[in-house]
């Protein structure tokens, strides 16, 4: 007896794309197919279906070349079509495609990088595929009150987090851990950024290199990230030849917010960096002291880090979207 196939996202995408005389963003495919019968098909959970959707065409166009049903056209962004419907392409529509890549974009967004620190204390704490199910506590550390001098650019990093095993791990094998020569001891470096695009992503990455040497993990955090192949590309090189990892923040859906690229953990710790970074910054320095005193005495007092927000879409509503003026 013939088992029934399972309708899937990219069996949506065909279908709609079926109909479209012109290649569509995944964006575009979702919002000309969300109210046709073929969306009763599909068994999607998650909040943000459009963006599962994108991660399966480009995952198909990109590891089954020539096995998938689809092409991709176009890299800012990126816009699908029908491998059997290449031919149907004319030229006034690829530079039509060209034209619109081309087209500078404006900048829409008003709040301050500052404001994405709630969101990232929030992910850091609550998203288990980026903590393993582990409480990330996180803290801002502000540049504003660190020693000026030349030697000192880049070495601060927007925000600091930890991981202690107080919940997980037997009082005595934490009392043992102070005297063996691992430590349970977790800590993460933020560089957080509005946007990256072409024209910022190098100097925002070896900002976050800069700033990461003392730390476990280090990740380059951003809400805004411009849709390039070759952009995404690059910065998946750097990620795997620096160790730093990257997560995109998704301001319509946090609770969607992901690792795009996983931070190489190191096992030691820069302590000359960390002994700088205290002498520079008082924030780092109370960090530290903080931590030291939370192992001792086997308490996280969450009141000396970053508050975790309880209804981060409306934060986001009122702070990231609202008008500021």
């Amino acid at each position: 007896m013939p088992v029934n196939k399972k309708y899937t996202v990219l069996d949506f995408a065909y279908d709609i794309l079926k109909e479209s005389a012109k290649p569509l963003t995944f964006q575009e495919i979702w919002e000309q197919g969300k109210d046709t019968e073929f969306v009763s098909k599909l068994s999607l959970t998650g909040k943000t279906p459009w963006n599962t959707l994108g991660a399966k065409l480009f995952v198909e166009v990109r590891d089954k070349p020539t096995d998938t049903r689809f092409i991709k056209v176009g890299k800012n962004p990126a816009r699908f079509f029908l491998k059997e419907k290449e031919s149907l392409l004319s030229e006034d529509i690829l530079k039509k495609i060209d034209k619109e890549e081309q087209k500078p974009k404006k900048e829409t967004a008003s709040y301050n990088e500052r404001d994405l620190h709630p969101l990232l204390a929030y992910f850091a704490y609550t998203n288990t595929d980026f903590n393993k199910g582990k409480a990330i506590y996180t803290k801002t550390i502000y540049h504003e009150k660190s020693k000026k001098n030349g030697l000192n650019e880049w070495i601060h990093p927007d925000m600091v987090g930890f991981y202690i095993p107080i919940e997980e791990w037997n009082s005595t094998l934490l009392e043992f851990n102070k005297v063996s020569e691992s430590n349970s001891i977790k800590l993460y470096s933020f560089e957080l950024k509005k946007n990256i695009d072409k024209s910022n992503y190098r100097a925002y990455f070896f900002q976050a290199v800069s700033n990461s040497s003392w730390a476990n993990e280090s990740y380059l955090v951003t809400a805004g990230l411009k849709q390039d192949d070759d952009l995404l590309s690059e910065l998946e090189r750097l990620c795997s030849s620096f160790g730093i990892g990257l997560i995109k923040m998704e301001l319509d859906d946090i609770d969607s917010s992901k690792v795009l690229f996983q931070a190489r953990t190191k096992e030691s710790t820069d302590w000359e960096m960390m002994n700088k970074l205290c002498e520079q910054n008082t924030d780092f320095e109370y960090f530290i002291d903080d931590i030291t005193k939370d192992y001792t005495v086997k308490t996280i007092h969450n009141s000396q880090y970053d508050k975790i927000l309880e209804e981060p879409q409306e934060y986001i509503e009122e702070r990231i979207l609202g008008d500021k003026s």
